[in-house]
């Protein structure tokens, strides 16, 4: 499972022209399922985001978590995470997870999110989705569930 993070001051998702989701200071969030992933990999990225410490203190160092700030979050389901670019100059999404797992397991993401932070909103899941934001920093990470399985290789 593959999530991008964007550390904002603002965001707003509208899926088929109607807001459905949005979030103050806190965490933007795309998510994209892989054929391979399971709740495991939604459990440790939920683990670790809620408790990513990527927020500034007092002193200007990024040692606060999304919680500490009481920031809230807003996911949004991007499938093209997945894309395979290595060949030619269309990318192919044949690692992504099947949609019915897919939106599955974004859903499972959804609620284990929803039990780790304040507010939790999102987009909906294989929708025409359009998003607004304002980041800060910028701060963007990449996190693969992968890295954080270590049950497993990356």
């Amino acid at each position: 499972m593959i999530a991008v993070l964007q550390r904002i001051n603002h965001a707003t998702v509208y899926s088929d022209g109607i807001l459905t989701g949005s979030a103050q200071k806190g965490l933007y969030i795309l998510l994209g399922v892989e054929k391979s992933d399971t709740e495991r990999d939604a459990l440790l990225l939920a683990e670790k985001i809620s408790k990513l410490r990527i927020f500034t203190d007092e002193n200007g160092k990024m040692n606060l978590s999304v919680n500490d700030v009481d920031g809230e979050v807003l996911v949004v389901s991007n499938f093209t995470l997945n894309a395979n670019y290595a060949h030619g100059n269309r990318p192919d999404y044949l690692n992504g997870a099947a949609p019915d797992e897919a939106n599955r397991l974004y859903e499972f993401f959804l609620s284990e999110m929803k039990k780790r932070v304040r507010k939790c909103e999102s987009g909906v899941f294989g929708s025409d989705m359009r998003t607004e934001m304002s980041t800060d920093g910028p701060v963007t990470i990449v996190m693969n569930s992968t890295v954080l399985d270590k049950s497993r290789k990356a």
